[in-house]
C-alpha cells in the first residue's frame, strides 16, 4: 500500500498566481559538518532545447526575492527549482522525473488529477496537497530530496524502496498548486532546504558560485525562450501552450497571419520586438513593442496582420523576435512557415 504524504507533501503559502511550491520543513538544526550531495540532473530533458529552469530558489533573506546568481527567477520563500516543459504536448507525451542520488524513497502521493489550479474550484482541492503527486527520498549525511507535480498515476516507486541516482521515478505531471507543466525539484539538509546551484549558507550574497551540488555544470540563463511560432488567426496564450499553432504550413486562405513569442525571465524596461517577412523578402509587420513595465516570469506576445481580400502570395514566410536589454540583444530567433 502507498503511504499518501500529506504532512510530508505539506502546505506552504503561496504569495503569486504563476508558482509552484512544495513544503516538508522540520524544525533541526543544519549540520554544518555534513557531507555535500552530489545530484544528477532530476529529469529527462535537455535545458535549453526541452525543458527550461523557470524559477530557481530564493537567496534573498527577506521579503524580496532574488536568485542565485543575483537575477530575478524566483519568488518571495521559494525552495525548490522548477524546471519547466514547454507546452502540454510534451507532457502528453511524457517526460521521465529521475532519482538524483542514491537512496530510500520515503514517501509517495499517486492520486492527484493533473489540472490547472487556476480553473474553477481547483485552488480549494489542492489545498493541503500543494506538491501534487510526489516523491520524497531520503539520502546519507541528513539529505532529502523531493520531486513534485508528477502526472497523475505514473509515480513508480513505493516507501521503503531503494533506488539509484538516474531510477525513474515518474512522469512530469500538472498536478497540485501548478499552472504549467513542471517538476519543482527540492533538496534540504536535516530539514532546511538547499540550492543545489550554491550550497552556501550564506544567503546575504549572490553571484555565479563555485559550491553546486550538480555532478555535472547546470548553466544558469536568466531570460530564455519557451515556445515560437506562426497562427492563422490572431494567437490566444492557452492556445498556444496547448500546441494549436505547431503547423509550419498555413492556408493561402487563413484568416490572419501571426507570429507569436513566449519567453520567460523577461525584465522591467525590455523591449520585445516582433516582425515578419513575406516570401518577397519585404517587411509586412513591424510591431518594436514598448518597454515592459515591470518583470515578467513568462510573458506572452503577438504581432500580426488580418488578410484582405485576396489570398495570401505563396511561399515561406519568416517570423523574426528580438528582445534588448540596454543597448544589448538578449534574445534574437527566427521561424518561418510555408503558405500554400
Amino acid at each position: 500500500m502507498r503511504r499518501d504524504p500529506g504532512r510530508l507533501l505539506g502546505r506552504v503559502r503561496t504569495p503569486r498566481r504563476l508558482v509552484s511550491v512544495a513544503g516538508i520543513f522540520v524544525a533541526n538544526t543544519l549540520n554544518a559538518h555534513a557531507a555535500p550531495l552530489s545530484v544528477m540532473w532530476p529529469i529527462d530533458c535537455e535545458l535549453e532545447r526541452t525543458c527550461f529552469i523557470q524559477n530557481y530558489v530564493d537567496r534573498d533573506p527577506g521579503p524580496g526575492a532574488r536568485d542565485f546568481a543575483c537575477g530575478t527567477l524566483t519568488y518571495d520563500g521559494h525552495k525548490g527549482t522548477d524546471i519547466a516543459l514547454p507546452d502540454l504536448i510534451a507532457l502528453r507525451r511524457g517526460v521521465r522525473v529521475l532519482a538524483a542520488a542514491p537512496g530510500r524513497v520515503r514517501a509517495v502521493r499517486d492520486d492527484v488529477v493533473d489540472r490547472s489550479f487556476t480553473e474553477p474550484g481547483q485552488d480549494a482541492v489542492v489545498r493541503q496537497r500543494e506538491c501534487g503527486n510526489g516523491v520524497v527520498i531520503v539520502h546519507e549525511d541528513g539529505w532529502e530530496s523531493q520531486y513534485c507535480h508528477l502526472r497523475n498515476g505514473s509515480v513508480a516507486v513505493r516507501p521503503g524502496q531503494s533506488v539509484a541516482a538516474g531510477d525513474a521515478l515518474g512522469r512530469v505531471g500538472l498536478s497540485g498548486r501548478t499552472e504549467f507543466p513542471h517538476l519543482h525539484f527540492e533538496l534540504r539538509r536535516n530539514g532546511r532546504a538547499v540550492d543545489p546551484f550554491d550550497d552556501s549558507p550564506d544567503s546575504a550574497k549572490c553571484g555565479q558560485s563555485a559550491h553546486a551540488l550538480w555532478r555535472t555544470g547546470v548553466a544558469y540563463r536568466a531570460t530564455g525562450l519557451i515556445a515560437m511560432g506562426f497562427a492563422p488567426t490572431t494567437p490566444d496564450r492557452t492556445a498556444a501552450e496547448h500546441g494549436e499553432y505547431i503547423a509550419h504550413e498555413l492556408a493561402s486562405s487563413a484568416p490572419a497571419l501571426s507570429v507569436w513569442v513566449q519567453i520567460y525571465g523577461a525584465r522591467k524596461g525590455d523591449r520585445l520586438a516582433l516582425r515578419i517577412f513575406a516570401a518577397d523578402g519585404s517587411n509586412i509587420v513591424d510591431a518594436p513593442g514598448m518597454p515592459l513595465p515591470r518583470n515578467q516570469s513568462r510573458y506572452f506576445q503577438f504581432a500580426g496582420l488580418r488578410r484582405g481580400a485576396k489570398p495570401w502570395p505563396e511561399g515561406t514566410y519568416r517570423g523574426e523576435f528580438q528582445l534588448t536589454r540596454g543597448d544589448e540583444v538578449v534574445l534574437r530567433i527566427e521561424r518561418t512557415a510555408s503558405i500554400r
